[in-house]
């Protein structure tokens, strides 16, 4: 399974992985159009928290057994056994928000204008997800690991 990994301590709070992120789930996939023209402005799925000195990207941990699948109403969240991404079916998804009180990481974020969650889906379709790509430190990086391995 691959997993965004942090190393913390190269992590300089710049947020380029947010507006990575962003651009990567607009509809134009242009940087001026993502953020200038297009209403509503996507919402990145992940967030810098800022605790300084220390500075972290925090992103949906694709756990193996996750609450929030297991808290979801509809059963709009599901986890794919074979990538272990966890991923939204907005169909089926009633914008109740369990997934977000069950999440122990606070990783999924509200899309307040759709009513729908929005969590890492670590770039679907992508070879490295854009927040990985365009880490100007190297702090992010996208990594086979084992179930037992999710924090660096």
């Amino acid at each position: 399974m691959k997993r965004v990994l942090v190393n913390e301590p190269a992590c300089m709070g710049c947020h380029l992985c947010e507006v990575h992120c962003q651009l990567q789930h607009s509809r134009s996939r242009d940087l001026l159009k993502a953020f200038k023209k297009e209403s509503p402005k996507p919402t990145p799925r992940l967030r810098i928290e800022v605790r300084k000195p220390v500075f972290f990207s925090l992103r949906c941990q694709q756990c193996t057994e996750p609450s929030c699948v297991s808290a979801c109403l509809t059963g709009a969240l599901s986890r794919n056994p074979e990538t272990g991404v966890v991923t939204t079916d907005e169909d089926r998804c009633i914008g109740c928000w369990t997934c977000i009180l069950a999440c122990p990481y606070g990783s999924i974020r509200q899309d307040a204008l759709k009513h729908k969650p929005v969590k890492c889906d670590l770039c679907q379709g992508a070879e490295t997800p854009a927040c990985v790509l365009n880490c100007p430190n190297e702090a992010l990086t996208c990594e086979e690991v084992t179930a037992k391995v999710l924090v660096r």
